[in-house]
């Protein structure tokens, strides 16, 4: 499995990161093990998850992913062949959202617990909070970093101004920075990222674990009309591409998945994977069947002629 460093922090990826939020919202438990047994199998051990994930769920309360992973680490005691990817920022209700010192400080520990572990490999900033400090957000993470209950920091949803100014603050006060970026990106969507946060983070030798790699689905080709986006539980994610644009790219997607014996999942991913900011694409499953989709991209090298066409029919997304 092609493995690449995040960042400068040491830490290596497999050529795709699982995306959890799917444990115990679209997989339950049975499905979620399930899943994670095969990611391991197919050495996908890099698995992302957050505390809130799935508050979206009725009667959830967010914290749900971690807990099905912690369980299934401990069942099958290989927490250290995991490398385990998390967040902290998001609105927990009951005041829990932010990045203060002390909501840090606390999301950690509650991680910890629902994770059955004493560390985390890579915490993330879920959003930016420009409501506090980032000296008191960096300050607060550095602590967990010399604490060893976190090796890595990585930063999720930021802008480039606000990106470059953490990288900055750490720098000067000698503090962990920021390792990692996620940031939307994939063939629908390539202008927030390829404008300023891409060359910021070649610049600066930040790595990038970009989300909603195939565009909630749209990008794998099970989406061709509106008709086919009901009552899914994606469905809100693609409507903005089901228009001319994206039925063109799926053509195109469609051509070179012929050509080159693939799928157009495959494709879009190994497209991410060729980027050269890009450290590993985040993609989900839900089933075995859509997991080999996952590891085949994950073996799968485009060449010249699959990326100049697929960078002609997705520019100006």
């Amino acid at each position: 499995m092609q493995m690449k460093e995040l960042g400068r922090s040491g830490l290596k990826l497999p050529a795709i990161m699982f995306g959890g939020n799917v444990f115990g919202w679209t997989a339950d438990t049975a499905a979620s093990f399930r899943l994670l047994d095969a990611l391991m199998d197919a050495g996908l051990n890099a698995i992302d998850t957050a505390d809130a994930y799935s508050r979206w769920v009725p009667g959830h309360k967010g914290g749900e992913s971690e807990a099905i992973m912690g369980v299934w680490m401990k069942e099958r005691r290989n927490r250290d062949k995991v490398i385990v990817a998390t967040k902290v920022g998001m609105d927990l209700g009951e005041g829990k959202s932010g990045l203060s010192a002390k909501r840090i400080e606390y999301a950690v520990e509650a991680s910890l617990i629902r994770l059955q572990t004493d560390y985390i490999d890579l915490y993330q900033a879920h959003k930016d909070d420009e409501a506090t400090p980032l000296e008191e957000t960096l300050e607060a993470f550095g602590k967990l970093v010399k604490a060893g209950k976190v090796r890595v920091l990585g930063a999720s949803n930021y802008t480039a101004p606000r990106l470059a100014q953490a990288l900055a603050v750490s720098e000067k006060l000698g503090l962990p920075r920021y390792e990692s970026l996620q940031p939307h990106y994939n063939l629908v969507e390539r202008a927030i990222f390829e404008d300023a946060l891409g060359p910021l983070c070649r610049e600066k030798q930040v790595g990038v674990i970009s989300y909603y790699s195939l565009a909630s689905g749209f990008l794998s080709g099970k989406y061709r009309s509106a008709a086919d986006a009901q009552s899914k539980a994606r469905s809100a994610g693609v409507q903005k591409y089901l228009n001319e644009k994206g039925f063109a790219l799926l053509k195109v997607l469609d051509a070179q998945a012929a050509r080159l014996g693939a799928t157009p999942a495959q494709i879009a991913l190994a497209w991410l994977i060729a980027r050269p900011e890009v450290t590993a694409p985040i993609a989900s499953a839900t089933s075995l069947e859509q997991l080999q989709d996952l590891e085949k991209a994950a073996r799968l090298t485009l060449d010249a002629e699959a990326i100049q066409a697929l960078d002609a029919a997705s520019a100006g997304f």
